[in-house]
């Protein structure tokens, strides 16, 4: 399909009629689609155009009157129930504990070999010597730590982050 005179001049005169693309399309026929007739009038330069023509019954506007009831009012049988008054929360600052260590007497402190399930596992000393030894204090079914190394071993990350700015303020 090419642009002739005379197409070019029908279209021109259709977008000044106020026609949209999709119908100058359907009016030039032939293949035209509205994205060759929206090109093509980027192409021209044509800009302003007058506007559809609207229908001849005038506009009614609506207005919107006040609810006749509030969103906020209770119906029903809750109409005469007693509305609770939300209390605020007390603020509770959270104090940390300090955390001693354990002194865990080497008479208590177990090798692997005698490790058991009740027993508490936490490691004390180096790997690599002779007198590394595990706390073998009792632990609770189904944890591998016995309460005070569980708590060492499982800090909330808040409290592991405010422990390391501590470290970095001394």
């Amino acid at each position: 399909m090419g642009w002739t005179d005379e197409r070019v001049e029908q279209l021109k005169r259709l977008w000044n009629q106020g026609l949209s693309a999709s119908q100058i399309a359907a009016e030039l026929g032939q293949g035209v689609t509205r994205n060759a007739v929206i090109g093509k009038v980027h192409r021209l330069g044509l800009s302003g155009r007058a506007k559809a023509p609207a229908s001849s019954t005038p506009r009614v506007r609506k207005t919107t009157r006040a609810p006749s009831h509030p969103m906020t009012m209770n119906r029903g049988n809750l109409a005469l129930a007693p509305r609770a008054i939300p209390t605020p929360r007390p603020v509770v600052e959270y104090q940390p504990q300090v955390m001693e260590d354990v002194v865990v007497p080497l008479s208590e402190r177990v090798t692997i070999m005698e490790l058991r399930e009740t027993m508490c596992r936490w490691p004390m000393g180096d790997p690599s010597t002779t007198e590394f030894r595990f706390c073998g204090g009792p632990s609770p079914v189904g944890t591998p730590y016995c309460t005070f190394h569980e708590r060492v071993a499982y800090q909330p990350s808040t409290l592991r982050s405010r422990d390391k700015k501590r470290v970095g303020q001394r």
